[in-house]
Formats: structure tokens, C-alpha cells, sequence
């Protein structure tokens, strides 16, 4: 493990938060693992150790390493816990103004050399940075869910990043067991800037009525040899993060390409917002997920 890099904090103990703490503590590091509130970070842990006991049923990882894992990992709701960190990674929910108060906050609680990192999937580093005290020592640090799984990690430097925090969260991101990918500043980087108008396009094909949600979702399995079908994959990613990450897009590249589906827009409204909420192109209030169109 790297000399300098020993606590890593992690704010935000959701699907994204609690996967980045997962991996942190299996690979070796201290944890400090915090949400806005103890049932946050409660539900958060749990999920990590219901994941964490799977890959010991499946014989992925001993018993005794998760024993270790967990033990390495603190919760909290309060920012004290940051002093000793030396990597902080915000993975709070995909809002511009909500990273940047959390940044301004996290600065005046963690030393003058902590380095900090952000899972945005689609906000420009260079404006986040813009709001620490520490522009240089800021970093994108863009996870797959879910993180426990997913091999890459796409890495982009605002631009005043400097060449060594860049370097340093490399090393993390590799002592992880994760692949890092380079990608410029731009709006969504790379996965998503190519992932999101492609399930906006698939409700696009649902709103404008040439398929069912299921006709679309097997389309794509079965003609692309996709895992899962669009409809179902922004379900799993959350459509307000869906939304989130288009209007970044359409407002950041000011392209109509990019506009968000009018339906998408609707599903948000009515807090159908996929998995997390039981309901989005599919109810999951049942056993087996029921399309809702």
C-alpha cells in the first residue's frame, strides 16, 4: 500500500458511498464512512455487509478478511472524523450545489495535505475544485456501480490538478483492484457521455410508442448482447441520476442530441425513480419486476 495513503474518508452512504467503503476497507484501509444522518449511515453498513457476506458465500474473499474489513471501518454523521484522513471521497448524490457545500465544509475539517476526490459521474472537477481551498489538490474519481464488481474507475483532472494528486489517487485506484481510465473534463466523461443518450434514447423509443418496455429491454439483450436492457439498467442506476446526468449534458455540450426524454422527466416527477424507489419502467414491489408500460 502506498506510505502516504492509510485513512480514506467516504461521504455519502448510499449504493455508490458504501460500495466505495466496501472496497477501501478489503483492500486495506481505514475507513471513516459518514451520511447526513445515523439511519443513513446504518442502512449504508448494512448493505456493505450484506455484500461483504455474499462474496463469503460465493468464496470471493476468507471469512476472516471480511472480519478485518469490517473492522477498519468507522461511521459517523459528523465531518471531526476527517482530521485524520488523508484521502477524502465525497459520493454524495448527483447535485452540483450539494458537492460544492460539502466540499466547503470538508475543507475547514481535514488537514492542510488531505487530498480529495469525487465520485460525480458528470460535474465539472474544475468547478468543484473551484469551491475547496485546495484546487490542486482535487481529483474526479468516477466508480461503476456496483463498485464491489465493477472493474474501472475513470479518473479526470480538473484543471488545476496537480500531476502528484493525480498520481496518488492512481495508486489508490489500482490498490483497489480497479482499472483506472484518464478522461478530460468534460461533461460526463466518458461512460456516461456515451451511456446516458443511449437509455435516453431507449425512452425516447418507449415514449414515442414503438416498443414496449420489455420489447425494448429484449431488443437490446438479445440484438446487442447487453446484460441488461436500457429501461431495466436506468432502474438500476436511479432515473433521477438519469435525468441528473442529461441535463449536465444538454447544458453543458448545449446540443438538442441531448435534450432529456419528456417521459424521463415524468417518471422523475411522480418519484418513480427506479430500484431505490420500487417503482420506475418496472415495479418491483412483487417478486418478479412487472413492466409498468
Amino acid at each position: 500500500m502506498s506510505d502516504d495513503i492509510q485513512k480514506i474518508g467516504v461521504i455519502g452512504a448510499g449504493q455508490m458511498g458504501s460500495g466505495i467503503a466496501h472496497v477501501c476497507a478489503a483492500s486495506g484501509y481505514d475507513v471513516y464512512l459518514i451520511d447526513q444522518t445515523d439511519e443513513a449511515v446504518s442502512k449504508g453498513l448494512e448493505k456493505l455487509i450484506r455484500n461483504m457476506d455474499r462474496d463469503v458465500a460465493r468464496g470471493r474473499i476468507e471469512e476472516d478478511v471480511r472480519n478485518r474489513a469490517l473492522k477498519r471501518i468507522a461511521t459517523g454523521s459528523s465531518y471531526d472524523g476527517f482530521k485524520d484522513c488523508d484521502l477524502v471521497i465525497e459520493a454524495a448524490s448527483e447535485d452540483e450545489d450539494v458537492k460544492k457545500a460539502i466540499f466547503k465544509t470538508l475543507c475547514d475539517n481535514v488537514n492542510e495535505g488531505t487530498l480529495i476526490a469525487t465520485n460525480t459521474s458528470s460535474i465539472s472537477i474544475t468547478r468543484l475544485a473551484a469551491q475547496t481551498d485546495r484546487p490542486g489538490q482535487v481529483c474526479g474519481m468516477h466508480f461503476m456501480n456496483p463498485v464491489p464488481r465493477m472493474e474501472l474507475v475513470e479518473l479526470i483532472r480538473g484543471i488545476a490538478t496537480e500531476e502528484d494528486t493525480y498520481k496518488r489517487v492512481r495508486q489508490v485506484t489500482e490498490k483497489l483492484g480497479k482499472k483506472a481510465v484518464n478522461a478530460e473534463d468534460f461533461p460526463a466523461f466518458i461512460v456516461n457521455r456515451i451511456l446516458l443518450p443511449m437509455i435516453n434514447e431507449a425512452v425516447y423509443t418507449l415514449y414515442e410508442g414503438v416498443g414496449s418496455v420489455k420489447a425494448i429491454d429484449t431488443a437490446m439483450k438479445l440484438g446487442t448482447n447487453h446484460p441488461m436492457g436500457p429501461l431495466e439498467l436506468a432502474d438500476f442506476i436511479g432515473l433521477d441520476t438519469c435525468l441528473a446526468v442529461m441535463h449536465v449534458l444538454h447544458e453543458g455540450l448545449a446540443d438538442t442530441k441531448y435534450r432529456p426524454c419528456p417521459l424521463l422527466v415524468k417518471y422523475v416527477e411522480a418519484g418513480w425513480l427506479g430500484r431505490k424507489s420500487d417503482r420506475g419502467f418496472y415495479d418491483y414491489s412483487g417478486d418478479e419486476p412487472v413492466p409498468t408500460r
